[in-house]
Order: C-alpha cells, then sequence, then structure tokens
C-alpha cells in the first residue's frame, strides 16, 4: 500500500513538472493565465450559476488542455526532427491550429456564457447613476 501511495507521489511531482514546463516555456501560456485569472475573477463577480460555473471550467480546461498537448508534440517532433523537416512543421502547425480553434471556441462560450449577466450589470450600474 505504502508502494502505491509513493508512486502516486512521484506521478504528481511529474505532473507538476510538467505544468511548471509549459508556464516557463511558453509565451502563449501566459496569455491563457491572464484570460483564465480574468474568466475566473469575472465569473465570481457575475455570480453565475453551477451549470454556467461548469460550461465556463470546461471551456476554460480545454484550452489548457490543447496547449499542454500542443508543447507536448512539439518537445516529440523537436526530438524526432531536429532537423527542418516539412512533416515536421505540419505536425507543429497542426497542433497550433488545435489551439487556436479551442481558445476561439473558449472565447465565443465565454461571450455566450458572461455576455448576458454582464451587460445586465453594467446596466444595473448605469441606471443607479443616473446622470
Amino acid at each position: 500500500m505504502k508502494t502505491f501511495f509513493v508512486s502516486r507521489s512521484f506521478a504528481f511531482r511529474y505532473a507538476f513538472s510538467g505544468w511548471w514546463f509549459v508556464i516557463r516555456t511558453q509565451r502563449n501560456a501566459w496569455i491563457h493565465a491572464v484570460a483564465t485569472a480574468v474568466v475566473l475573477v469575472m465569473s465570481f463577480w457575475l455570480r453565475l450559476s453551477f451549470l454556467e460555473w461548469a460550461v465556463i471550467l470546461l471551456a476554460v480546461a480545454m484550452v489548457w488542455l490543447a496547449e499542454f498537448l500542443n508543447t507536448a508534440l512539439e518537445a516529440v517532433v523537436d526530438l524526432s526532427s531536429p532537423q527542418h523537416h516539412e512533416l515536421a512543421k505540419v505536425g507543429k502547425d497542426v497542433g497550433a491550429a488545435a489551439v487556436l480553434i479551442t481558445a476561439a471556441s473558449s472565447a465565443l462560450i465565454g461571450f455566450l456564457v458572461l455576455g448576458p449577466p454582464l451587460l445586465e450589470k453594467i446596466r444595473s450600474i448605469f441606471d443607479r447613476t443616473n446622470f
């Protein structure tokens, strides 16, 4: 039983090491981090329902998943093809396209979920000021 917990602790350490590698080396990960923080703060401020939270968290997770998989794909391509190769370029470009599609889809989901309550909140702020 002790071996099970020790092996799980190593698995978590490897996973966090990979997470730190992505944050440390991928410029777009910082864009995702800022966007994630903004979306989460806004979601708290707008007091989303549980279902809305689930949709937002799924969208955020999908962007991060795509970024992590793309980083892993790039590392494997770089390892297997240190010289320029057209298929290596294709692999990297397709991985980047997957991140782009996921990020764009998540942005659209964010606008659909956050947009209406945000507009309502803005309207209520301006209604109270009555210039």
